[in-house]
């Protein structure tokens, strides 16, 4: 059934794509029969898939990546079709309108997404007033960024922003410097901005009463050296964990036509292309802090196996996005069966 209403779906712009299925869902499931048929089907619970992580009891290990709920207005809808997680965001201070149209573009031979959004986004504060629907049970990430305009040199602030205000409202942050869609952005990746940002926000975590876990999501563009370096800074400042990764700039791995891919232009790529180096990444970074760094995985998640393939690797948990977007919500009970199955609990 989803194959075909995707086929349908297929034939439009994507990012109108996007708005009108979430339109939808929220929609349908307000429909208390339909809701319940919803969790009923594509929901599995079993104790054996809860993951204690971080101080956090996620129910399974199947979340969804920042990117698809940039403004925390999907999660009530987007936990009925089975997640354990659900990550906002990017989110910036200010609400911006990211780049120019069209930014979001299929390789549907590839099974992939190119797009370059841009931080789009409604701001902290509407972040934070969709937040208050949130139930204690649901576990929910803040992915946060800085905005366009704000240089490097006063990114700190623009996180701290994002930091200080999602504080009471989301279970753990992602730190984002990863993404290739702002300009320079990817430089805060480089080991002493990288460590002064983190650094100054572990400090103001620690005055409060209550800990979030502070994460940091990582490029998969990077070279073992620039790797060695988040090994170095992780280990260093105690980091709770790290996300791998973020879409890519290399369009190496492609099957579709030059032409296609030059029409798309410039963007983060992600999807199937993405899954064997995110799972390399996710392998040398569990291998080089001797595990002691929790990992998420994502990245070309399109089947269980890719799945197993990362938490074999040495993720804890897994995230969707463009897998979620090809598969339907279907994968994620998939996901979850094959980690009993397997015996990976």
């Amino acid at each position: 059934m989803y194959k075909f209403i995707r086929k349908v779906l297929f034939f439009f712009d994507a990012e109108k794509v996007h708005y009108f299925a979430a339109w939808m869902l929220k929609i349908t499931l307000r429909i208390p029969v339909i809701n319940s048929l919803f969790k009923r089907y594509f929901t599995l619970i079993d104790k054996r898939l809860h993951r204690q992580l971080f101080g956090i009891d996620f129910p399974n290990p199947v979340g969804l990546a920042a990117g698809f709920d940039k403004n925390a207005t999907m999660f009530p809808d987007l936990f009925s079709c089975g997640f354990g997680f659900i990550e906002i965001g990017t989110v910036t201070p200010k609400g911006q309108e990211g780049n120019d149209k069209p930014r979001l573009f299929r390789l549907k031979t590839d099974e992939a997404i190119i797009n370059r959004m841009g931080f789009n986004n409604d701001g902290v504060t509407k972040a934070v007033e969709a937040l208050k629907k949130k139930k204690p049970h649901w576990v929910i990430g803040g992915n946060i960024g800085k905005n366009k305009l704000t240089s490097n040199e006063n990114a700190y602030s623009d996180y701290l922003i994002c930091f200080e205000s999602l504080y009471p409202f989301v279970d753990y942050f992602v730190v984002n410097v990863s993404s290739p869609n702002t300009p320079n952005l990817r430089a805060l990746q480089d080991k002493e901005p990288l460590k002064a940002l983190l650094k100054g926000l572990i400090t103001e975590r620690d005055k409060k009463p209550v800990k979030r876990p502070i994460l940091l999501k990582i490029a998969p563009d990077l070279s073992e050296e620039q790797l060695d370096d988040i090994v170095s800074i992780s280990m260093e400042l105690n980091l709770d964990g790290l996300v791998a990764t973020n879409t890519t700039i290399d369009r190496s791995e492609l099957k579709s036509s030059t032409g296609e891919i030059e029409r798309c232009g410039q963007g983060g790529l992600s999807g199937k292309p993405l899954s064997k180096r995110s799972t390399e990444v996710i392998r040398y970074l569990h291998r080089n802090t001797k595990g002691k760094i929790p990992i998420i995985g994502v990245g070309g998640i399109h089947s269980p196996q890719d799945a197993l393939d990362k938490l074999e690797a040495g993720a804890s948990l897994v995230q969707l996005y463009t897998g979620f977007v090809y598969e339907g919500p279907g994968l994620i009970r998939r996901i979850n069966k094959a980690i009993l199955k397997k015996n990976m609990v």
